[in-house]
C-alpha cells in the first residue's frame, strides 16, 4: 500500500482566530478520489487553501509525502469574475500551469508545450487553444482552467467546484476524465455541490460540519440515505 500524499490529523481551520471547522482527519493517496461535502460556511474552500499552505491551520497537523515536488499538485480555485479579463489565449493560460516545471528558464520546453496541448485535449478544449481567454464562455473558461490545473498537478489535483459553469454533458465528461486520471495514479480531492456526479467518481467522502466524517463513499451514501442528505446540497 502506498503512503498518503497528504494526511490531516485533528485539524482545525478558520480565519484569524475564528474556527470554522475542527476535528478534521483524513488521508489522500495515489488513485484516491476524495469528495468534500458540507453546508454553506462549513469550511470546504478554507480546507483546500489550508492544505495548500495558502493559509495556516489553527490547530492540528498536515503531513505531506516528502517526495511531493513543485509541479505535483494542481489547484483549481473557485471561478473569480476578475480573472475573466486575462489578456492571454487559452493555450497561454494552460501553459502557465507548467510554471513550476519551467523553474527559472525564460521559456517553456517542447515537452511542457506538448503537456499543455494534451491537457487541453483531455478536457475537450483543444479547439479553444488560440482564442482569447476573456472571449470564452463561462463553461469554456472552466475547461481551460481545469486543463491548467492538470498541467500543474502530476500527482494530486485539488479542485474547488470543478463542474461550476459546465452543462450536464460537459460535467459528465469531466467526471469520466477524472476517473481516467485516477486510474493512471493521480489523486483527486474535490469540493462539490453536485452530489450525484461527485459521489459517482469518489472513493471516499469527507463531510465537514459539527461532526466531521471521513469514510469510503459507499459508507457515506448509506449514512446520507439514513438522514436524508443524498442528492441534496453539499
Amino acid at each position: 500500500m502506498q503512503p498518503p500524499l497528504i494526511r490531516a490529523e485533528n485539524l482545525s481551520i478558520g480565519h484569524g482566530t475564528r474556527v470554522v471547522a475542527r476535528g478534521i482527519a483524513f488521508a489522500v493517496g495515489p488513485g484516491d478520489g476524495v469528495c468534500v461535502v458540507g453546508g454553506n460556511g462549513a469550511g470546504k474552500s478554507t480546507l483546500l487553501r489550508t492544505l495548500l499552505g495558502l493559509q495556516p491551520p489553527l490547530a492540528g497537523r498536515i503531513a505531506s509525502d516528502p517526495s511531493l515536488r513543485p509541479g505535483d499538485i494542481g489547484y483549481l480555485p473557485q471561478s473569480n469574475p476578475a480573472h475573466a479579463g486575462v489578456p492571454a489565449t487559452a493555450r497561454e493560460v494552460v501553459l502557465s500551469g507548467c510554471q513550476a516545471l519551467r523553474g527559472l528558464r525564460p521559456w517553456f520546453s517542447r515537452a511542457e508545450r506538448r503537456l499543455a496541448e494534451e491537457a487541453l485535449a483531455r478536457f475537450g478544449a483543444q479547439e479553444l487553444a488560440g482564442r482569447p481567454f476573456r472571449e470564452l464562455s463561462g463553461g469554456q473558461r472552466q475547461r481551460v482552467r481545469l486543463a491548467r490545473a492538470l498541467c500543474a498537478g502530476r500527482r494530486l489535483l485539488v479542485l474547488d467546484e470543478p463542474v461550476s459553469g459546465l452543462d450536464p454533458g460537459a460535467a459528465a465528461d469531466l467526471y469520466r476524465t477524472l476517473a481516467d486520471l485516477r486510474r493512471e495514479g493521480r489523486a483527486v480531492l474535490s469540493v462539490t455541490h453536485d452530489l450525484p456526479g461527485g459521489l459517482a467518481d469518489a472513493t471516499h467522502v469527507l463531510g465537514l460540519g459539527p461532526e466531521p466524517f471521513f469514510a469510503p463513499a459507499a459508507a457515506w451514501q448509506r449514512r446520507a440515505r439514513g438522514v436524508g442528505l443524498e442528492g441534496g446540497a453539499a
